[in-house]
């Protein structure tokens, strides 16, 4: 047996008015207010396929990107956020080489080099913060300067492991991209904490 629809009173999903429903699933007090309500409902789907599409082009983008990109650019890339992170962690100090806190421009650089020993590239007491026109790039990394205060920042049974043999040292691309996310975090904690502290 179907029992009759008995009428009640709702407010109106568009202009919010009471009114009386006679049907069930009325949801709307007349026909401007159905056709605004299908309207919103159309004009929601079509944003969000449009989202979606957005997305999907992002992604197809993104996909295409990674595949052009060879190993030796997912290196830069690590390589170019390790420097950052050297450079942030040793914010302040003075250079490694020569011991000037002039205004000048800093680079992170590296005591055994990265042509010569490309296992310690990522080596963080390898490389600190550095004048880089002045010792990295007039006199070829000042090295010797470099030893004495290597010795004096991170003591000398480190200094002894440095300059020691070590093997050989393969980066896989998933391994670059981790240790790109990784000195990323790490040099945006640095500066967070920086900030904080001025």
């Amino acid at each position: 047996m179907i029992r009759a629809y008995r009428p009640r009173e709702k407010a109106c999903r568009v202009c919010k008015a009471e009114f009386t429903a006679t049907r069930p699933m009325q949801h709307v007090c007349g026909t401007d207010c159905a056709l605004a309500l299908a309207r919103a409902k159309r004009e929601a789907v079509e944003a969000r396929q449009a989202k979606a599409e957005r997305a999907a082009k992002r992604a197809i983008r993104a996909a295409g990107r990674a595949r052009l990109k060879t190993r030796a650019d997912y290196l830069k890339d690590c390589q170019a956020a390790f420097n950052g992170w050297v450079r942030e962690r040793d914010a302040g100090l003075p250079c490694i080489s020569c011991g000037t806190t002039k205004d000048v421009q800093y680079c992170a650089g590296h005591y055994r080099t990265v042509g010569a020993h490309p296992e310690l590239r990522f080596e963080p007491a390898n490389v600190h913060r550095q004048c880089n026109k002045h010792c990295n790039l007039e006199k070829s990394g000042n090295v010797i300067e470099y030893r004495k205060g290597l010795l004096a920042r991170i003591g000398s049974e480190l200094l002894d492991w440095l300059e020691g043999d070590h093997p050989a040292r393969h980066y896989t691309i998933d391994e670059l991209q981790v240790l790109t996310a990784h000195y990323r975090a790490e040099t945006r904690k640095l500066a967070k904490a920086r900030e904080v502290a001025a």
